[in-house]
């Protein structure tokens, strides 16, 4: 006859099972206990934080249409009525459409001039060997941690010197030595990430190193370019300090200086409902910005991870 054994039921520990071979296995009620867990304080964290960004920008969007009676008697509440004169009176009273048109000339050409200086540098660096390329590469890391606070002086005496004090191109070239740190810093990392093969192909063709780099590999940058080029959009147009320090033209200041002008000519008048719908003026381009570009801001930043 056949016999069988059997073993005595091993006890398992608080939170497993025992198979039918003895040996212990976690419970699977417990992972997805820990996991809804997780879910629950991830999700409540992420909601407190949208809370705490979205309703100050909601709050400054509805105190633009109120009256300033209406502002400091019910702060919380709904406009009884929309003003657009609030909006019209700080774009033609207050200046704003003057801040915004020499906001968009210094912005659109330091942007510009800083995605096509920044490119290039970091495609050099990123491509090419040659004696200094790593010094020149730390160079610019080492700009981006300077204080700009340490660089005023020294940068008013510069620019005063070169005659472009109080000018549109003399702030545009200081945004330009201000922004190319940090993008000659990303973007060499992004043009790394590309292929070589496509370049090499290019040069096997007849195509010169600047057909190339203008032709082939800057379109592949694209998704570098734009999350770059978000980054110091951002920057730029929320410069308060180097504007100030260098732009002491009342005709030439950009949409920070003016929105603090604003805020200290009031005095004693109490233009509060003006001074929100500059605020939200100041402020809806920068949005707009992000929301339309946000998928390739994404894209750009991860698109080192994923080759």
């Amino acid at each position: 006859m056949k016999t069988t054994e059997t073993t005595a039921p091993v006890p398992a520990e608080s939170g497993m099972t025992v198979t039918k071979t003895g040996a212990p296995t976690e419970a699977p009620s417990r992972e997805r206990k820990e996991g809804t867990v997780l879910n629950v304080f991830s999700h409540g964290v992420l909601v407190i934080w949208a809370f705490m960004v979205v309703m100050p920008l909601l709050w400054a969007v509805m105190t633009s249409f109120k009256d300033d009676r209406s502002i400091f008697s019910s702060p919380w509440s709904l406009p009884d009525e929309l003003h657009f004169s609030n909006w019209s009176r700080a774009w033609t009273q207050a200046n704003m459409s003057d801040y915004f048109l020499n906001t968009i000339l210094v912005v659109g050409g330091s942007l510009i001039g800083t995605l096509v200086l920044g490119s290039m540098a970091a495609y050099v660096l990123a491509r090419f060997d040659f004696p200094g390329n790593r010094f020149i590469y730390f160079l610019f890391i080492g700009g981006m941690s300077f204080p700009i606070m340490l660089a005023l002086v020294p940068l008013f005496y510069v620019v005063n010197n070169m005659g472009l004090l109080n000018t549109i191109h003399g702030l545009i070239l200081v945004y330009i030595a201000y922004s190319l740190p940090f993008t000659v810093f990303f973007l060499t990392a992004f043009f790394r990430t590309l292929p070589t093969s496509v370049a090499e192909a290019a040069f096997v063709d007849g195509a010169s190193h600047s057909r190339t780099f203008f032709q082939i590999m800057l379109p592949m940058a694209k998704p570098g370019l734009i999350s770059v080029g978000i980054f110091n959009f951002l920057g730029q147009w929320n410069q308060y300090m180097l504007p100030t320090v260098l732009n002491t033209d009342p005709d030439k200041r950009v949409l920070t200086q003016g929105l603090v002008q604003l805020a200290v000519s009031q005095g004693y008048k109490g233009d509060w409902s003006g001074l929100f719908a500059g605020l939200v003026m100041a402020m809806l381009p920068v949005l707009a910005a992000y929301i339309v570009f946000q998928r390739q801001v994404v894209a750009g930043l991860t698109a080192g991870a994923l080759k």
